[in-house]
């Protein structure tokens, strides 16, 4: 039975989602592609083929409490991070005090890690879902578990599971304990809908930013299960792989249709101009871990040189035009092609306006069409020149 997937951290989406805040600045729109942001044949091969050597390295990698198997150490349980820690000890008076507060009891467990420390963030973070050979395959994260008292307790008048319940719409099925990183949208929870307020919970994920009712995903028959199931983020890191796979893209996958007879049709105004383009991309890749642009110097160039092969090519554009035009050049293209596969067009846009304020674009004064200066032009040019050296 296939999963809903709430926040869900798919296997096939990671390449592109576990780098999104890198990629993509608070508060910018990032668009990506038409048919979702894992979108190549070629990258799908890659990731099924992924899913077999991290199989393996679950089995290789043995940390704290990583395998069900072992015996459980509550003392191996919490890292040094106090973000989610709550002020005291976890006495049994507090303990009977937010039992009778929330009206359940907590599972004795739950107390006992409570008891090495009163709350925070876990060693492994990660609840694998699936297997992986597994489509679906992926993981949910946990980032803090909720102690006694404080801003982060389990009675928090702030952010307690109370306050969860009544205010952000998390169903009455029992206690709000886990979070996760989206601020509040989703949350893990000790469900007591089959074992009542005495027995021992389930654990679920919920999502509640949706516009239909929240949605419950069963994760574990207990929370002993939950917590033993749970994983290194390290498990699910591919970043070096990915930047391998991006850096092999920039040096031999062809290029998008657009800009391959952008290329070809550079002549005298961009000598080379694909060699140039594999070498930047590939310097961007080496000092970001991928392949994107945003508004950084090597990102400004590559905007440069997209432009002056545009122009060259097609004459003086509009600025609404060749915004539009921009994105079949390095962003969507064909499976296996050189492109980022998702921009941000405010990165752009950006871009555009401050060559223009600079006067390095210039508008005719006719037509109101854009084009480059003639010197910044040819200043682009010896810049994308070294690249070649």
């Amino acid at each position: 039975m296939k999963m809903r997937l709430g926040r869900l951290r798919r296997r096939s989406d990671i390449r592109r989602q576990d780098d999104f805040a890198k990629r993509v600045r608070s508060g910018v729109h990032w668009k990506q592609c038409p048919t979702g942001l894992f979108c190549d044949a070629d990258l799908r091969d890659s990731d099924r083929n992924f899913r077999l050597r991290r199989a393996d390295r679950m089995e290789e990698i043995l940390l704290p409490n990583e395998r069900r198997t072992q015996s459980f150490d509550p003392h191996r349980f919490w890292s040094d991070e106090d973000y989610f820690t709550s002020p005291g000890e976890a006495t049994d008076e507090r303990v009977a005090e937010v039992e009778t507060l929330l009206g359940y009891k907590l599972p004795a467990l739950y107390v006992e890690l409570l008891r090495v420390r009163n709350g925070g963030s876990p060693i492994n973070t990660c609840f694998p879902v699936g297997t992986p050979d597994d489509p679906e395959e992926g993981y949910y994260v946990i980032d803090g578990i909720c102690g006694l008292g404080g801003k982060w307790g389990l009675d928090s008048d702030e952010l307690g599971s109370r306050f969860m319940i009544e205010e952000w719409g998390y169903p009455e099925i029992g206690i709000v304990f886990g979070e996760s990183p989206s601020g509040g949208h989703d949350a893990m929870m000790l469900d007591y809908r089959e074992c009542g307020p005495q027995g021992e919970p389930a654990v679920v994920h919920v999502e509640v930013e949706t516009d239909e009712e929240p949605m419950i995903t069963p994760l574990a028959d207990s929370f002993g299960e939950f917590v033993r199931a749970l994983v290194h983020r390290d498990v699910y890191d591919t970043s070096e792989e990915d930047k391998q796979y991006a850096l092999e893209q920039a040096r031999s996958a062809p290029l998008t249709p657009r800009l391959r007879e952008l290329c070809d049709e550079a002549g005298t105004a961009l000598p080379d101009a694909e060699r140039i383009f594999r070498r930047l991309i590939g310097e961007i890749v080496e000092e970001k871990g991928f392949f994107a642009l945003h508004a950084d110097p090597k990102s400004h160039l590559a905007y440069d040189l997209q432009f002056l092969l545009y122009v060259h090519a097609e004459g003086p554009v509009d600025r609404e035009a060749y915004l539009k035009a921009y994105e079949s050049m390095l962003v969507f293209g064909p499976a296996g092609t050189l492109k980022t596969g998702g921009y941000a067009p405010g990165f752009v846009a950006d871009w555009l306006d401050e060559r223009l304020r600079e006067r390095k674009i210039a508008a005719e004064p006719a037509s109101g069409q854009l084009a480059f200066a003639a010197d910044y032009a040819e200043q682009v040019a010896r810049r994308a020149a070294a690249y070649l050296g």
